[in-house]
């Protein structure tokens, strides 16, 4: 039966990445293969000299996230908060700065793959802080601001569920 609950999961999460635009798709199978070690960036994503640059900028904006995995706060308690929120919203701050993620959803969708599922309930807020800090343009901090859903702000809880659904680089898709 968990079999069969993974495959609709699945399904529904391929469904929200579809929904994502093409410059999001592209960025979060990107970020994944950078984030999760998955295979060698430069190779797979880099275009160009520019290309190179940033996905050189993303590693090193990436450094923490391992660090991030091991401090996600179980108890809530602020001290814990204070770090780990600390290191989550300068590494988010960078991925919105890079203006490809568009709204709350596929920053979720991307950060809960990066971390895992138990990062679920920081994500609004380090997207918040993110979103709102002065790096980001006034009008792309309004529009990132107000993706976010009151039912996302205001969630009474999150699933532990960890996610079926890993976007990977397709080359014929990838060439657009």
């Amino acid at each position: 039966m968990a079999t069969v609950g993974n495959a609709c999961m699945a399904i529904s999460e391929m469904r929200e990445f579809a929904g994502f635009t093409p410059a999001e798709q592209r960025y979060i199978k990107l970020s994944l293969d950078i984030g999760l070690g998955r295979s060698d960036a430069f190779k797979l994503w880099a275009r160009d000299e520019a290309e190179n640059a940033a996905i050189r900028r993303q590693y090193v904006a990436y450094q923490d996230l391992k660090t991030l995995r091991d401090m996600i706060p179980a108890d809530h308690s602020m001290g814990d908060t204070e770090a780990f929120v600390g290191k989550l919203v300068r590494t988010a701050a960078f991925d919105l700065r890079q203006d490809r993620i568009a709204s709350f959803s596929a920053f979720r969708f991307l950060y809960e793959r990066l971390l895992g599922a138990e990062a679920r309930p920081w994500l609004p807020a380090a997207f918040c802080a993110a979103a709102a800090l002065p790096q980001i343009r006034p009008q792309r901090r309004k529009v990132l601001l107000q993706s976010l859903s009151e039912s996302a702000a205001t969630a009474p809880g999150w699933s532990d569920d960890a996610p079926n659904f890993y976007p990977e680089y397709v080359e014929e898709a990838e060439l657009v």
